[in-house]
């Protein structure tokens, strides 16, 4: 389970011994440990064997609202509770020839004593079983470590597919699923998607799997929702709530469009099905929103829509191709829209077109607005990313874009998105062979000291006014491509720049193109002195 922080990134827990031994002297040797990594051996009790069916076209779910004499969700988790799984994920760490020993407080522990059993029992010593000693008691080498894992699933049809998250099975050497009636099979890992933050699962077996339907109608906020999962270890557990909001951005990828529910969900719960009262799977829990590790009531859900593309990429080929423009884009803000002449904030306005991309080849623009695709109204850049994503490399997107103070169509045929996006548009120019230190120069109303850049491209921003006008705008260390579209090199360019559009008397703001880092984006600024 991913848990998300206040005012801390998103990232997936890590497997962390000195957790996992605190929580085996806490529960007394005889309780679950409470980690990221479980080592339980709890069993879930036998069921009766369900034959394979579409488990969530059970017509004792109604497709209405629940009665109001109806109290409780036991008619739906009794049809879909079959086709949810535990997963068990066994990866290999590596031991340096200094680890043959239990770390901390626990390193001197005597042959026999039941926390050295404990650990040997459950894989805990750095050979991964009895210990660090051989058959008659000699010291090995560094033997290879396996750690064990543990999160949920679900089959989605007949023949053995199963939907988990990416984070459960990263790294796996083995995966084994426990099914609702006591039954372990062994899994292999079809394909992955970490964009998304899932994963698809194959079990060869000659039997038939009970399974369940992704949703195709995005869930409402205040729709009921049943959670079923592996929190802890424990086996199939049961939780109810109500679905939050959605389209929610943690900020951990482009392509962020989460359910928030507020059904108890907790480590463990990873790559477990969320469901209506339909028994179709609304969301495929991913991360929670905690300060102490544990449920709060939020919880975050990868949508049913967003699966079923991700899952159709991942069985056809084993991985996820998705469309690709190749532009850096921002959100419109107002001053930046009174700036190019634009009505509104709708769209992405396209900060930088990398070279050789598609976009770069359609003629697309620096500064242009995209404001819809194929019809489609683009509300911001977020959806723009989605929408772009979910086309496949070579298909054409119909662009419509603001440029120049009027609407204008650009089609581009798109091309597939490179695994590490950030690499692109980094600078290739040379440093200046000139070295002498720069002489910054001031802009005063604009309560700026500019020098030239570094790297020779543009104009770096050496103070910025704490209280002038461009202070939350601009830091030092950026770099001033453009003013209002003219390109500048010198201090002395910005400043006539500057006054070029000053002397238009028209609009009240202009706009900067400034790169931070390794990436571009434009601010507007007031026209006006002072």
């Amino acid at each position: 389970m991913i848990i998300m922080q206040p005012e801390t990134p998103v990232r997936p827990l890590k497997n962390r011994k000195k957790v996992l031994l605190a929580s085996a002297v806490a529960l007394g040797l005889t309780g679950v440990l409470a980690g990221e990594a479980y080592f339980a051996n709890t069993q879930p009790a036998n069921a009766q064997i369900v034959q394979a069916q579409d488990l969530s076209k059970n017509n004792q779910l109604s497709n209405n609202a629940p009665r109001q004499d109806q109290i409780g969700f036991a008619d739906v988790v009794e049809t879909v509770k079959p086709a949810v799984v535990s997963v068990r994920v066994k990866t290999a760490t590596e031991v340096s020839s200094n680890e043959n020993e239990l770390p901390g407080m626990f390193k001197d522990l005597p042959e026999g004593h039941p926390f050295r059993r404990f650990f040997e029992e459950y894989g805990m010593m750095p050979d991964g079983g009895r210990g660090d000693r051989g058959e008659k008691g000699g010291r090995k080498g560094s033997p290879r470590q396996f750690g064990q894992a543990q999160g949920s699933g679900f089959f989605i049809s007949a023949d053995g597919y199963v939907v988990t998250n990416n984070h459960v099975v990263t790294d796996a050497e083995e995966v084994e699923l426990v099914t609702d009636s006591g039954e372990t099979l062994p899994a292999k890992v079809v394909g992955t998607d970490p964009q998304t933050d899932l994963a698809l699962l194959k079990v060869d077996a000659k039997e038939k799997f009970p399974f369940v339907s992704l949703g195709k109608d995005v869930p409402r906020i205040g729709d009921w929702v049943v959670a079923i999962g592996n929190p802890f270890g424990l086996g199939g557990t049961v939780t109810a709530g109500i679905v939050s909001a959605r389209g929610r951005d943690l900020g951990s990828g482009p392509y962020d469009d989460f359910l928030q529910i507020d059904a108890a969900v907790n480590r463990g719960n990873s790559g477990g099905p969320t469901f209506n009262l339909k028994g179709e799977v609304v969301g495929v829990n991913t991360a929670i929103y905690s300060q102490s590790g544990g449920n709060v009531g939020i919880a975050f859900a990868v949508p049913a829509n967003v699966v079923a593309n991700v899952v159709d990429s991942l069985r056809q080929s084993g991985s996820v191709t998705r469309g690709w423009l190749g532009v850096g884009i921002q959100p419109v803000e107002e001053d930046m829209a009174e700036a190019i002449g634009l009505k509104g904030t709708d769209g992405a306005l396209v900060s930088e077109v990398h070279s050789s991309t598609p976009a770069f080849k359609a003629g697309i623009k620096n500064q242009d607005v995209i404001l819809s695709l194929n019809g489609q109204k683009v509300a911001d850049p977020r959806e723009l990313t989605r929408m772009v994503g979910a086309l496949k490399p070579g298909s054409d997107a119909k662009l419509k874009v603001w440029r120049d103070g009027a609407e204008k169509d650009v089609t581009v045929e798109l091309g597939k998105r490179p695994d590490d996006v950030a690499k692109l548009g980094q600078g290739e120019e040379s440093a200046p062979a000139d070295t002498a230190k720069p002489t910054p120069s001031t802009l005063d109303d604009l309560g700026l000291k500019l020098e030239p850049s570094k790297d020779g491209a543009g104009v770096a921003v050496a103070e910025v006014d704490s209280d002038g006008a461009l202070s939350d705008k601009l830091n030092v260390g950026d770099i001033i491509l453009e003013v209002s579209g003219t390109s500048v090199s010198s201090p002395a360019d910005v400043a006539k720049a500057v006054e070029d559009v000053r002397k238009k008397g028209s609009p009240r703001f202009m706009t900067l193109r400034v790169k931070r880092g390794e990436g571009t984006r434009y601010v507007a600024i007031p026209v006006q002195k002072g």
